[in-house]
């Protein structure tokens, strides 16, 4: 079984991801480790298109039970459906950006302005990439069940009900 976690930046879906992957035994995959090349500082220079699909299919496929966490909108159809159950995660705007104020203060020591505007930007989709209106439309497309977890919901009672999702689907999708 693949599932992808999705929202936008700061709503807790590497959290959940690696929640899931634990109480599943599941591979647990970042789309941010095939978007982005590693660097010193991160987040500087990213992988060509034509390199991301492939990269995360190849290591999709080479996992029976798998999580993505992150964002794929554009990436290609193949990828695009080759989940069994996606989980949508929304928070409002403050309360993601504090979070992301003190993860990126974790993290690098400071957080990068011009990423916290991107990030702000998400509800009202003024900024290139992610925003509330493609990810909604993006959702609608999908071919497997959708999970909405909608709020300042904890971590434990989003792994709760996205188990309950995967419990609920037939035993092909399993």
């Amino acid at each position: 079984m693949h599932i992808l976690i999705t929202g936008a930046a700061g709503s807790g879906t590497s959290a959940l991801a690696a929640a899931f992957s634990a109480a599943t035994q599941s591979r647990a995959l970042e789309t941010d480790d095939y978007f982005w090349r590693p660097s010193d500082p991160p987040y500087r220079e990213k992988y060509d298109e034509d390199e991301r699909c492939p990269a995360l299919l190849k290591d999709l496929r080479s996992s029976p039970r798998a999580v993505v966490a992150g964002s794929l909108i554009g990436w290609g159809q193949e990828l695009e459906d080759a989940f069994d159950l996606v989980a949508f995660l929304y928070l409002p705007t403050a309360i993601r950006m504090a979070r992301l104020q003190l993860r990126e203060e974790r993290r690098f020591g400071k957080a990068d302005p011009a990423f916290l505007a991107w990030a702000a930007q998400y509800d009202a989709g003024t900024a290139e990439g992610r925003s509330l209106e493609r990810h909604r439309h993006w959702l609608k497309s999908r071919k497997c069940p959708v999970l909405y977890l909608e709020g300042d919901l904890s971590t434990k009672d989003q792994l709760g009900r996205l188990l309950a999702a995967r419990r609920s689907l037939t035993p092909q999708t399993r």
